[in-house]
């Protein structure tokens, strides 16, 4: 029995008898999140990790389990049939972005720090990258961090941070040279968000929940090793904890209790005794055979991480490809299922609640025209867009108010 064969058995006895299989007829995923407590995630992740079932593929010395991408796939194909996700939201950014960021550019002292406390769920992470006046365009902005006696001085806002009201640390990117073009005056720290000077809002959005935040940052003071990466090199940082974000949005695993997975969605159709319909039949047809193509491309990239080829932009064409399928997917439901969605049992709500969300999270890592100029560049070749204020430094830039 090899080591995957091993681990798939021992990870399938663990799911058996701890986690619970999906249901998709049961609740919305944003109630049971709401009313699963801070404390209830923790305990989750802490008996997940103490299993060996988190940090799968990270270094045993930062409290990982040394293993493989091969397990990490394992793993993946066997939680998509359980109901896990609501319990383990409070971890997701810092497992799948700073995390990993840290490994890939942390000092040895910052990796001993962090990482055995953010993957066993002692401390939560969150990542403050956009600002209200950016947009898109990340490297235009405008927190600052000055150098003070014993490190740096951060002031600003940040906005859209999920999951901010919870964490302990975040992994934030400010301008600390206003002399030099934008993408070369900026760097990451790690800034404690307990810190007095740190103020967090949650922002309620359309579903009526509030994953985002806007975060004030007013005199905020971190120290001289706070710096993640280097100084002045915090877009090298900033690129690859995107990369990070992109491959674990696009090339992250598929969940069943996803209420636009295609047996979900085949399910509520066989409810309504709608399966017979040939437009209905051609629109699930549809639904799978985009589903399964998303589903390869990840076990590709994922198939070919475990060969050592780094994913790169890669990652931009599978995040692009996930949520161009998610809006399309809105549509559909809205032409399968019609004002029953409004109005109709609580087996809709979940799908609702997914439509109403979409469009929003659909920025999230970068917006599709952001991927597009990526692929475009990086894969296609196509000449880089000029940016008119690329060469400028910082403090030349005129900002419309």
């Amino acid at each position: 029995m090899t080591t995957s064969d091993e681990f798939r058995a021992r990870a399938r006895a663990w799911l058996t008898e701890n986690a619970t299989p999906v249901n998709a007829s049961v609740d919305d995923g944003h109630g049971r999140r709401d009313r699963a407590s801070l404390a209830d995630c923790r305990a989750f992740l802490q008996k997940l990790h103490e299993a060996g079932f988190v940090g799968i593929t990270w270094p045993k010395e930062y409290g990982g389990q040394g293993l493989t991408t091969a397990e990490q796939m394992v793993w993946n194909e066997l939680t998509a049939d359980y109901d896990m996700e609501f319990l383990m939201w409070p971890f997701t950014v810092g497992l799948g972005m700073p995390g990993p960021t840290i490994l890939a550019l942390g000092t040895e002292r910052q990796k001993r720090r962090y990482l055995p406390r953010l993957v066993s769920g002692e401390e939560i992470w969150c990542q403050l990258f956009s600002e209200p006046g950016t947009g898109s365009d990340v490297a235009a902005l405008q927190t600052a961090a000055t150098r003070s006696e014993n490190g740096w001085v951060i002031n600003g806002q940040k906005v859209w941070t999920s999951g901010a009201q919870h964490s302990d640390f975040g992994a934030i990117i400010a301008r600390t040279d206003p002399t030099v073009p934008k993408h070369q005056g900026i760097t990451m720290f790690v800034v404690d968000m307990h810190h007095p000077g740190v103020t967090v809002r949650p922002l309620k959005v359309a579903t009526g929940s509030s994953p985002f935040n806007e975060v004030f940052f007013d005199d905020v003071e971190v120290p001289a090793d706070a710096v993640l990466g280097e100084v002045n090199n915090g877009w090298h940082a900033a690129v690859t904890m995107l990369n990070f974000e992109r491959i674990t949005i696009g090339a992250g695993a598929r969940k069943r209790s996803d209420p636009f997975d295609y047996d979900n969605l085949a399910n509520l159709v066989i409810a309504r005794g709608r399966h017979s319909e040939t437009s209905v039949r051609r629109r699930l047809a549809e639904i799978y055979a985009r589903s399964a193509s998303l589903g390869a491309f990840a076990k590709y990239l994922h198939a070919d991480s475990l060969a050592g080829n780094p994913i790169g932009v890669r990652g931009s064409a599978a995040k692009l490809a996930m949520i161009e399928y998610k809006l399309w997917a809105c549509d559909i439901v809205q032409e399968l299922f019609g004002a029953e969605l409004a109005f109709g049992e609580d087996s809709l709500t979940n799908v609702l609640t997914t439509v109403i969300g979409t469009p929003g999270s659909a920025a999230g890592g970068g917006t599709n025209e952001i991927q597009r100029n990526l692929i475009a560049e990086r894969i296609l070749g196509l000449a880089k867009d000029p940016g008119v204020d690329k060469h400028l430094p910082f403090n030349q830039i005129k900002f419309s108010r």
